[in-house]
């Protein structure tokens, strides 16, 4: 077990049943149980795939973006003839995507970076222009993984010898193209011999925590246990947590910080015991344009998400007769188990085995859920913003400008 041995989370690569461009992606709504490959090969594929968290994480969903913009170009386009009829359609594509999911900055950033870069090339026919869209996407992938290695770099400088640090949701290399923001940290201090053990949350209610970020410290070899949300507090209160790191959805010019669920309240948590609370993000999270985190719009999602479990599981046949018969069941595609009251269990053929996808209520029927997916941390409870140009500290009105818009050189803006 080793950092290395961690994938990919999204990549370009013709398909190789149909030789077309495709965009292949880590479906992470099914991790760790079941480690599907997502192959799309229309934007439509991939805007569904953000929509139902398959692929998820700031700079992830920037890149996602990206690639659903150039696998429109590759495969969507070949009835396209002027320049312009080629922009507007791309505009509205770009669009479509961009609004899939409406708080993480990202996600528009990577459909708008890819919208200018055409506009800027208008003289272009629409054969370079598909071209130039692709070669983007792979550039913008490529960055990723060269500002998560430096954010990771900056932010191991900040944690202390033999931490003991905690963490929340997935900022891993599952939420970016590769190596992660957050866990980029961790995994570079850990290269360093400076982390006695990582604190994870299981983060409630998807359990990106527990699900996705316990997988990817294993795959590692990192040392870590696996906690509920509700005992940070008590873990701060025993002196067994030297810092916090969280990653970002969007963060204001003031350096409030929009994440996952959960993170404010460790925020408050941190700055009652004395324990440094750390943002590490990308500096497209950044965005200067958005006053405070009181203007972000928080996306509500399923109510079932709360009301019950979903889970995913792998059943592997023991015996040739029962093969036979769960073959004799999914023959016709996936087969629901008959469970009742409400729960919704089905089975379905894969490769050699049968994968079982459920749903199970655990509330009463018809209970009342309130599920926003983010909550909004007030810069003034964070320690530090760690980015790929520099670690902005308050004042955040003057330090993430100053990072944002200076030259890009590795720095600590003080």
């Amino acid at each position: 077990m080793a950092i290395s041995d961690i994938p990919r989370t999204l990549w370009w690569q013709d398909d190789e049943e149909t030789g077309r461009p495709a965009v292949y992606m880590i479906d992470q709504s099914r991790l760790p149980l079941a480690g599907d490959v997502l192959v799309c090969s229309l934007h439509e594929g991939v805007r569904q795939a953000i929509a139902g968290m398959a692929v998820r994480g700031a700079p992830a969903l920037g890149v996602a973006a990206a690639y659903g913009v150039a696998i429109w170009a590759a495969n969507e386009t070949a009835d396209i003839q002027t320049t312009p009829d080629f922009l507007a359609e791309l505009d509205q594509v770009a669009a479509e995507i961009a609004s899939t999911r409406p708080t993480a900055v990202n996600l528009a950033w990577g459909a708008e970076r890819m919208r200018s870069l055409a506009h800027a090339h208008a003289d272009l026919p629409v054969p370079e222009l598909r071209g130039l869209l692709v070669a983007e996407a792979k550039a913008i992938e490529a960055e990723d993984e060269q500002r998560n290695r430096a954010i990771g770099a900056l932010g191991a400088d900040v944690l202390p010898q033999g931490a003991r640090v905690l963490t929340h949701c997935n900022a891993g290399s599952l939420a970016t193209a590769y190596f992660g923001t957050a866990l980029g940290v961790i995994f570079t201090a850990h290269e360093q011999g400076k982390i006695a053990g990582v604190w994870v949350d299981e983060t409630r209610p998807l359990l990106q925590g527990s699900r996705l970020t316990a997988w990817e410290l294993r795959m590692a070899g990192i040392p870590f246990r696996l906690v509920v949300d509700s005992a940070a507090g008590s873990l701060m209160r025993q002196g067994l947590v030297d810092a916090v790191i969280v990653g970002a959805d969007r963060i204001a010019a003031n350096g409030d910080v929009v994440n996952k669920i959960g993170t404010y309240a460790l925020a408050v948590l941190a700055r009652e015991h004395g324990v440094p609370f750390y943002v590490a993000a990308p500096t497209s999270t950044v965005d200067l344009t958005l006053e405070s985190g009181d203007d972000v719009v928080i996306e509500e999602r399923d109510p079932r998400e709360v009301t019950g479990v979903a889970f995913s599981g792998i059943v592997e046949p023991g015996t040739p007769v029962e093969t036979t018969s769960l073959d004799a069941l999914t023959r016709e595609g996936p087969w629901e188990i008959p469970v009742g009251k409400g729960h919704v269990v089905e089975m379905s053929r894969r490769g050699g085995a049968f994968r079982i996808d459920g749903w199970v209520q655990v509330a009463p029927p018809s209970v009342d859920v309130y599920n926003p997916a983010f909550d909004v941390t007030p810069g003034g409870l964070v320690s530090g913003i760690v980015t790929e140009r520099g670690v902005a500290r308050p004042e955040f009105a003057s330090s993430l400008a100053a990072i944002c818009e200076g030259s890009g050189a590795l720095h600590e803006i003080r």
